[in-house]
């Protein structure tokens, strides 16, 4: 009779915390992040790149509703990464979230991705909170942090590029959209890149 392997360790989770920069206040999703939630991934700009919940299906309150209440949290107590909600210090209003997602922990890898809520963009938010996460994450010991948005997304690769990141090349065909396919940019940040 054949062995039973071993169950799988535990995958380590990131400590929870709150981080904040000059402007903003990264913390957990609250009930009352819901509507706004859901009014940044409804927005057709960011659905144009981000196909959420999945492609083909339009994102909905009750999505965001489950994402603030269960899958953001989740995510952290699996060992997936972790995410937060991007406040503005001055007003409390939500603009925004950003997470550490796809942890790869052997490895030591792990990915930022971010989204800016319509009545905040073009004020520099999400490469505030890009470097501040990505920074933490590095300080957690990671030795790859990555950020890939779709090559036609160039408000998403300046955030890349102002963040500090390095771009390594093109993933061809790499993510579904609500119509068609995209390419994406892939960069990166390793700690030696935070010597320049």
């Amino acid at each position: 009779m054949p062995e039973t392997p071993p169950p799988s360790p535990a995958k380590p989770t990131l400590p929870s915390v709150i981080l904040e920069t000059e402007r903003l206040r990264l913390r957990a999703f609250v009930e009352d992040d819901i509507d706004d939630v859901h009014l940044i991934y409804a927005d057709p700009s960011l659905q144009r790149w981000v196909p959420l919940p999945e492609p083909g299906v339009p994102y909905t309150r009750e999505n965001a509703e489950r994402w603030c209440r269960l899958v953001a949290p989740a995510l952290r107590a699996d060992g997936d990464g972790q995410h937060w909600a991007t406040v503005e210090k001055d007003t409390g209003r939500l603009v925004g979230s950003i997470g550490l997602l796809r942890t790869d922990w052997a490895a030591l890898r792990t990915e930022v991705g971010y989204a800016v809520a319509p009545w905040a963009r073009g004020r520099g938010f999400a490469a505030e909170a890009a470097v501040a996460v990505s920074r933490w994450a590095i300080d957690q010991g990671f030795q790859r942090v990555e950020l890939k948005a779709a090559t036609g997304n160039t408000g998403s690769r300046r955030v890349a590029e102002k963040a500090g990141f390095v771009l390594e090349g093109v993933e061809r065909n790499a993510m579904p959209l609500h119509e068609g396919r995209t390419d994406l940019a892939v960069y990166s940040l390793v700690p030696s890149d935070l010597d320049r």
